[in-house]
């Protein structure tokens, strides 16, 4: 793992030794300040010479100022080094998430994803900072200073040590209940954001059902856990320090005590004492150094191990190591035997065998469940069948690359998304780098030229978050117009009219079939009036075909399009 995350540190290694550069020499001279003050009590004092002490005096501001900057470039140049590792975990993170297969985010929450790339990151990024700098410069100072002490005094600095053991048991034994405690706060913030993310997200259903305190209630639970937890940390942190705190200056006392006497005895200097008292500090600074250290690393680590898990995660349809680039399509489809399953137990749909031609517009109709959307959702290769294969124009689907496959199918589904920005922005989606002209055309042909004519700024609208500013025909005819723009050879029109006014519908239901001329187009609808000139109709019951062939046909037959007909 250690490896693994030492890895992004090489696209930054000029940062990295800058940052770690600068902050080695402020270590080393945080231990000259003390061997400076003691010159200046031992030596300049006694001569009497105010000059020479004036400049001795401007010489350390000057070393001070030196130090100053140099914990400028740590504090800056350090952080920006831990920001950039943290950027580019982000954006590995995002690419990989947007590469998972509809499978994985049935199941996935999306509040616990956005901690993912948000809180689980920024705490990575600042043990990628202060980590490794941090834990050298304390091992270093900590040695530095135990050696200045034992030079100018080894009595006193046997004493001091006496103590270490016991200092460094205090930081293992709270660093552990730190890194327990980070771990049980990261599954809080987890189901923290999921509570709040559905609450926000179906705020509308919250209220229309009246059960706003219910929300909240729950809320609430999942807040007073969160809060529990982190008290719980601060609890651990506050003994620790407290406890650090007394170390620290039960030592000095002790030193200060028994210091006083060999000054007294003539064995130690008074600039010899001072300089010792100030050693002690730096000496136990670096346990200050590695309880922050400890502090923030179970929460980088804990973080990182969340991360890796993501990354780890496989997914489901990628192309394969032979897959090539998809020609252009014709759109010859072929169903063979085709079976899939959610679960293991729990087939949808078995032993689906079809052929769509190219330029053929085949409908598919049955009562809600039995498996219409899922099988037109394998040929986009959102879902891999459990069973059979797949081909377009006598190419296996896994043979060609998604992107390459995804490119040349056109989708208008019941549940339209739209995202956030403008109008021109979500209908340009369909074909990024569309020219004005081409999107004009393609808005026009989804019939929403007199809703642009009726918007303020037009194309410029800003619709609002999952397009709320519009109405569910708006949303679905801007649906449509993305598919026209995008003008695929296979079309899968999944209830692509079923939120629009009888009018409406008989208006776009006629650019439809000027869409679907010269492509192949598969079609879902509960409205069978929809499909009446469609080359075919494919009767589906329990994920099996149960009838095909043209509206007058399956009239005529008497069987289940009869009666859903009726």
């Amino acid at each position: 793992m250690l490896r693994e995350f030492f890895s992004y540190y090489r696209p930054f290694m000029g940062l990295f030794w800058l940052d770690f550069g600068c902050a080695v020499l402020s270590g080393l001279l945080e231990l000259a300040f003390p061997l400076a003050i003691t010159g200046f009590i031992d030596h300049l004092l006694p001569q009497g010479d105010w000059s020479l002490t004036i400049a001795a005096a401007v010489g350390l501001l000057l070393l001070y100022a030196i130090n100053a900057g140099l914990l400028t470039v740590v504090i800056y140049w350090g952080h920006k080094l831990g920001i950039n590792i943290e950027t580019e975990m982000r954006a590995r993170a995002f690419d990989h998430l947007t590469r998972l297969s509809w499978r994985w985010y049935d199941r996935a929450r999306t509040g616990k994803l956005v901690a993912r790339v948000t809180r689980d990151l920024e705490e990575i990024g600042e043990v990628a900072h202060h980590g490794p700098e941090d834990a050298v410069v304390a091992i270093m100072t900590f040695v530095g200073a135990f050696a200045l002490m034992f030079w100018i005094n080894p009595q006193l600095a046997l004493i001091v040590a006496l103590i270490v053991p016991a200092m460094l048991a205090l930081v293992i034994i709270y660093g552990g209940r730190m890194t327990r405690t980070w771990r049980a706060i990261y599954s809080r913030v987890g189901d923290f954001n999921v509570r709040l993310e559905e609450a926000l997200g179906g705020v509308r259903v919250v209220q229309a059902f009246g059960n706003e305190s219910h929300e909240s209630h729950l809320f609430a639970g999942d807040n007073a856990r969160y809060r529990q937890a982190k008290l719980d940390a601060y609890r651990v942190m506050a003994a620790s320090s407290a406890l650090q705190y007394m170390g620290l200056r039960l030592v000095q006392v002790v030193v200060m005590v028994v210091g006083a006497g060999f000054v007294l005895s003539g064995s130690l200097s008074t600039g010899g004492f001072v300089g010792f008292l100030l050693l002690v500090g730096v000496f136990y600074r670096p346990l200050e150094k590695i309880a922050a250290v400890i502090e923030t690393y179970p929460r980088g680590i804990a973080g990182f191990r969340r991360y890796q898990e993501l990354l780890a995660t496989d997914p489901e349809i990628a192309d394969a190591p032979e897959a090539t680039e998809a020609p252009v399509l014709r759109g010859d489809i072929h169903f063979d035997r085709v079976g899939f399953a959610y679960d293991q137990g729990r087939p949808i749909l078995q032993g689906i065998d079809l052929t769509v031609r190219a330029g053929e517009t085949v409908a598919f109709v049955g009562h809600s469940g039995a498996g219409k959307t899922t099988l037109l959702a394998l040929l986009p290769r959102f879902y891999e069948p459990t069973e059979g294969r797949i081909i377009v124009d006598g190419m296996p689907l896994d043979r060609m690359r998604l992107n390459s496959l995804r490119r040349q199918i056109g989708l208008v589904s019941q549940d339209v998304f739209l995202f956030g920005g403008t109008l021109r922005e979500n209908i340009a989606y369909g074909r990024l780098g569309a020219s004005e002209d081409e999107i004009c055309k393609a808005a026009a042909q989804a019939q929403l030229t007199s809703l642009i004519a009726s918007l303020p700024e037009g194309l410029d609208t800003i619709v609002g978050e999952r397009g709320v500013m519009l109405s569910g025909g708006q949303k679905q005819r801007v649906a449509i117009a993305r598919a026209f723009l995008k003008n695929p050879p296979i079309l899968i029109l999944d209830e692509a009219t079923s939120a629009l006014d009888s009018q409406t519908e008989r208006e776009i239901q006629t650019a439809l079939d000027a869409l679907a001329v010269g492509r192949t187009t598969l079609i879902i609808a509960h409205r069978l009036g929809t499909i009446r000139n469609a080359d075919r109709i494919v009767v589906m019951q329990d994920g099996r075909i149960a009838e095909v062939g043209s509206h007058a046909q399956l009239l005529s037959q008497g069987g289940i399009y009869a009666t859903l007909a009726a």
